[in-house]
């Protein structure tokens, strides 16, 4: 019994935590990701306008694969994607109180399941 709280306490014990899948030790420089990436990050820094309905929208973080913040804190752009049909899987999700002005920006290529933050 005092094992399970002393687990608990540590968060060892019940479900396991989700580990963010991002690595943000060494950033990516802006100027390595493809061109369509440097040109959302363009449009972002901006303010637009950007050509799908859903870019600017709030960022979730359901996975909790960024760092933990305040909803409404991430905003998603797409990335096209030159050979997809749709809006492909490719996102710049940028954190921050003014979108325009944002704190952090991180690359996906995988629709969410990884993530690199864009040095600043």
């Amino acid at each position: 019994m005092l094992l399970t709280a002393a687990l608990l306490a540590l968060g060892l014990g019940g479900k396991a935590q989700a580990k963010p899948h991002a690595d943000f030790s060494e950033p990516v420089a802006l100027s390595t990701l493809p061109a369509e990436a440097r040109q959302t990050h363009r449009l972002i820094e901006s303010g637009g306008p950007f050509p799908y309905a859903k870019d600017g929208v709030v960022f979730g973080n359901r996975e909790q694969r960024l760092p933990r913040r305040p909803r409404g804190f991430y905003r998603e752009y797409t990335v096209p994607s030159p050979q997809a049909q749709d809006r492909g899987a490719r996102r710049i999700v940028c954190g921050g109180e003014q979108p325009k002005l944002p704190e952090t920006c991180y690359f996906t290529a995988d629709h969410y399941a990884s993530f690199k933050r864009i040095a600043p």
